[in-house]
């Protein structure tokens, strides 16, 4: 009987979500801008809200708890690496704000002169990355919803996926940041309630240890999982967030240099403090059930099982609200993306400022549709996922600090970066004893990816592209999806410096 509830509160939640992002967003879609940018002017406690409910996705739900479930207080790292990763996006990146990007591609090429050949691999890669990571949100959500409703993956992966597309396609970048945001009260009110029973269940935080290796309640569980895999988790998901497309989406559609800084920084306090809760409640579940086949069911079972029934709606809803709003800025993200660059890259323009909406939309409906498939042949994606975003990830990572504070790197040096990055994260992956030594390849790919995208930039000829004229490249061409007036590319645009 309870299923049918939880399934009935799913659908009814969903309804609301999509009716409310069409209330909010109905008189700002006129424009590409508005659609995919929100027209640039997010307010804090908006842009606040959207950045904690991405950042409580699905690993922060189900991968931390279940980590916890698993290693103790190790956790707690994917919330410390989350809140290092947008402390330092507030102090590295907030300024970028003033150049009016549209994408990351957009800025990555920026540093080297406007090239479009750094563009368009970046733009193919982080197309490619935002589809694996919706697959993995649909995924996670599906295994997540399929358990706690009592319905068949398949079904549950398809109505997850439903759930955050109808109002992405309805209302666009505005739908996502204020549902996000009613979903981050949600998160925060579902996870710390959870975490309060929890305790209360096992008896206080001297339950917690109960049944579990003494050395997962140790500083961070670092006794359990070893100092330099603690120090790679937290650091694959600090580089996540500074890689990540939908969090430079809120740099470039917040209102202000100011805003955005203020925002991420209250965003990154509360990520801090919000670390320890994905520990507690998998370390209570372990106490409370030390079998559990897979730890990531640890958080759907403390919901269904343990929690009375009111607070298992709640819970329901928090978990898939940390789902749905990290896929729907992923969808976002990647729809920019595929407009903005990879359009050109075989259209050889940009699209007509009045199709701009129509084909957003249709994107939308293309790419989630991409994801869904990938999440309903795959059983594994979640392993994958983590893969394929540390190799893709680390690269950006490093283009996007030595182009930031170092006027010397060049196209040359990023595509090195590039490839250094994803080759040796391959490595690390490929033998097993590096793979037990590092944890996962994010720190090596990140070394040896800076070591060589510096000795490149040195050995090749610096560029003569002025970061005027390279910023006027990018404007010019972005200014055609704003009017009715497409010309094809220039040739000085389409050059690789």
């Amino acid at each position: 009987m309870n299923s049918h509830v939880f399934l009935g509160s799913f659908i009814a939640y969903v309804v609301a979500m999509i009716a409310f992002g069409w209330w909010v967003s109905r008189h700002s879609r006129s424009s590409g801008d508005d659609f995919l940018l929100g027209g640039r002017s997010i307010p804090i406690f908006l842009t606040i809200g959207t950045t904690v409910a991405t950042m409580v996705g699905t690993g922060s739900s189900m991968g931390a708890v279940g980590f916890g479930y698993a290693n103790g207080w190790a956790g707690a790292l994917y919330g410390i690496g989350g809140s290092i990763g947008v402390l330092l996006l507030a102090a590295w990146f907030a300024p970028v704000r003033e150049l009016r990007f549209m994408t990351m591609s957009e800025e990555l090429s920026y540093y080297v002169g406007a090239s479009r050949l750094v563009r368009n691999i970046v733009a193919v890669l982080i197309y490619i990355a935002c589809i694996g990571w919706l697959g993995a949100h649909i995924l996670g959500g599906g295994l997540y919803l399929s358990w706690m409703a009592d319905i068949d993956l398949t079904t549950a992966r398809i109505l997850v996926a439903l759930g955050f597309g109808i109002y992405c396609v309805i209302g666009g970048y505005m739908a996502v940041v204020w549902t996000d945001t009613i979903q981050a009260v949600v998160l925060f009110i579902g996870f710390i309630v959870m975490a309060i029973i929890a305790l209360f269940e096992v008896g206080g935080f001297s339950g917690l240890g109960a049944d579990m290796d003494v050395a997962t309640t140790s500083f961070l569980g670092i006794d359990k999982i070893g100092v330099i895999p603690a120090l790679s988790l937290a650091a694959v998901i600090a580089v996540g967030v500074l890689a990540t497309p939908s969090y430079r989406q809120r740099i470039y559609s917040g209102n202000s240099v100011h805003s955005v800084r203020k925002s991420f920084v209250i965003t990154g306090i509360l990520y801090m403090i919000f670390s320890i809760i994905p520990a507690i409640i998998g370390m209570a579940t372990h106490a409370l059930n030390p079998g559990l086949d897979n730890s990531n069911f640890a958080f759907p079972f403390l919901a269904t099982e343990i929690l009375p029934l009111w607070l298992g709606l709640l819970l329901l809803v928090a978990g898939l609200s940390a789902t749905m709003s990290s896929a729907s800025s992923d969808a976002i993200a990647g729809v920019s993306i595929l407009l903005r660059d990879v359009y050109v890259l075989f259209t050889g323009h940009t699209p007509a400022g009045h199709k701009v909406v129509i084909l957003s939309r249709l994107a939308l409906v293309a790419t989630i549709g991409l994801a869904l498939l990938f999440a309903l042949i795959s059983d594994n994606v979640i392993d994958y996922i983590t893969s394929m975003i540390a190799t893709v990830m680390a690269g950006m990572f490093v283009c996007g600090v030595l182009g930031r504070f170092w006027p010397r790197y060049n196209w040359q040096g990023a595509i090195a970066t590039l490839i250094a990055a994803s080759a040796t994260s391959l490595a690390v992956i490929n033998v097993d004893s590096w793979t037990a030594f590092w944890g996962n390849p994010s720190i090596p790919a990140v070394l040896v990816a800076l070591i060589v995208g510096v000795v490149v930039s040195l050995v090749t000829p610096a560029s003569k592209v002025s970061s005027e004229h390279a910023l006027q490249r990018i404007n010019e061409e972005r200014q055609r999806m704003e009017s009715d007036i497409n010309p094809a590319l220039t040739p000085q645009a389409d050059s690789a410096t």
